[in-house]
């Protein structure tokens, strides 16, 4: 049963792992969609203070690493993430399976399960996946 979680999280394009402070910004691009420096900031600040400047930096340096687009016809730009929400979290999730637990997805998973009571629901979906992976799809 360990060869059915090998594929679950593939990645095909590597891009660099997202710092806390730029997940952040992609959680509001991917809930609102493209946004100017200064919408993001606002949404940003409304859980914890949050400067348009460091909102900017922070911006750039993700421009720079490829996690967001720039739409620069547009004044103010506008900026959208490159990569999807899915793609992203997999990407993190293989980089934590090789870092944490030498390339074991199994390992992750159960130390996953382990950290807490999963609800029948997840326990569900969880069987659905694992039917889904045994079936190749």
């Amino acid at each position: 049963m360990t060869k059915i979680f090998v594929n679950i999280f593939p990645v095909k394009t590597k891009q660099p792992n997202p710092t806390p402070a730029e997940l952040e910004i992609l959680q509001v691009l991917w809930d609102r969609g493209p946004q100017s420096v200064r919408e993001i900031q606002r949404v940003l600040n409304e859980s914890k203070p949050t400067g348009y400047t460091t909102v900017l930096k922070t911006i750039q340096i993700m421009t720079g690493k490829g996690l967001v687009d720039r739409d620069e016809k547009q004044r103010p730009q506008i900026y959208s993430a490159r990569y999807p929400r899915e793609h992203t979290q997999r990407q993190l999730l293989h980089d934590l399976a090789e870092r944490a637990f030498g390339g074991s997805v199994k390992a992750l998973v159960l130390q996953a399960l382990a950290g807490r009571k999963s609800s029948p629901q997840e326990l569900e979906e969880m069987e659905r996946l694992l039917e889904r992976v045994e079936r190749g799809n």
